[in-house]
């Protein structure tokens, strides 16, 4: 048997997903994405934006122009993936329909934005369904923003969902949300880390996504030019809040939230290593380094190792072998 299939036996296997989600909203920063994958590999995936990137009154074409570039020759990698409007939205089902028309096959996942319950989530999952269908694609993977009260309320319920393979924060409608009570500075660090009621945002989304074996994807930086700005969140969202994945809102944020989300290469080692004795004695207890391991710290190791591979990461031969 295969090593996640001896691990997960009475568990989901955890959905994994790169560790960078990067946004483009205009066709220039579209294909400036596109030309930036194709040179470091899916390191990363893109998602082309509707909700935010369609000028008024441009909708319609925005939405074929992000399906033309989905099913083009230029994603190379399968890992595109675009936001709609929301389900509240007159373009919501617009948008859905012109991206499963020309692109349904190609088509990574969908992010729903601004949902305010799990019934919103559950309707849209019903229309999202009924396109993709029609256009040759069943359960299309979706992604979630919680930015809403009432989204974070129901946020097991739609971790749950099996459909939904990521929940995102959206900080700046979540902090707006409040109407003052919360400061302006608590969209950005160091506050966004400190203010009880983002951080609690924060964990309850990563608590949900982690019950159900789904990837939390953290919120922007909205610094641009200071990378170690960036590479701070990112370590902060991973080492304090169990983030796995984080938003990149410019081509310069995407290799520093790599390189702080990729497990060291002394993790990746020590994995491999564990992992190569435990096979041997057919995943039964182990002693490393004067440390007992069993099939607990196993998955824990497995998943360093799945994190290494899709952040590029060179693996010991081992390791490799295990994958």
């Amino acid at each position: 048997m295969h090593p996640s299939e001896v691990l997960f036996q009475d568990k989901t296997q955890p959905v994994t997903l790169p560790v960078c989600d990067h946004y483009a909203g205009s066709e220039k920063l579209m294909r400036k994405s596109l030309a930036l994958q194709q040179e470091i590999g899916p390191l990363f995936d893109i998602t082309f934006d509707c909700e935010d990137g369609a000028a008024a009154g441009n909708e319609k074409a925005h939405a074929q122009l992000v399906g033309a570039l989905i099913a083009s020759d230029e994603n190379r990698f399968g890992r595109i993936g675009a936001r709609v409007h929301d389900i509240g939205s007159e373009f919501f089902e617009q948008d859905v329909t012109l991206i499963c028309e020309a692109a349904a096959s190609r088509l990574a996942y969908l992010m729903l934005p601004k949902a305010e319950n799990l019934k919103d989530v559950k309707r849209a999952l019903t229309v999202i369904d009924k396109i993709a269908k029609a256009h040759g694609r069943a359960k299309l993977p979706v992604h979630v923003l919680i930015e809403t009260h009432g989204a974070l309320a129901d946020v097991h319920a739609i971790a749950a969902l099996p459909q939904v393979e990521s929940l995102s924060f959206g900080i700046m409608d979540f902090v707006s949300a409040h109407y003052g009570a919360i400061p302006g500075n608590a969209m950005r660090s160091p506050g966004q880390f400190t203010h009880p009621l983002v951080l609690r945002a924060k964990l309850e989304i990563a608590a949900a996504c982690h019950a159900h074996g789904k990837v939390p994807s953290h919120s922007v930086t909205t610094e641009i030019k200071d990378t170690s700005v960036v590479a701070s969140d990112a370590t902060r969202a991973a080492a304090e809040c169990g983030y796995t994945r984080m938003w990149s809102i410019h081509p310069d944020q995407i290799k520093p939230i790599i390189k702080a989300m990729t497990p060291r290469s002394s993790e990746v080692n020590e994995a491999a290593q564990i992992l190569t004795e435990a096979q041997a004695v057919q995943w039964g207890p182990i002693q490393h380094h004067g440390k007992l391991h069993d099939r607990a710290s196993y998955r824990y190791y497995w998943t360093i190792l799945q994190r290494a591979k899709l952040g590029g990461m060179p693996l010991p031969d081992a390791a490799a072998a295990l994958l």
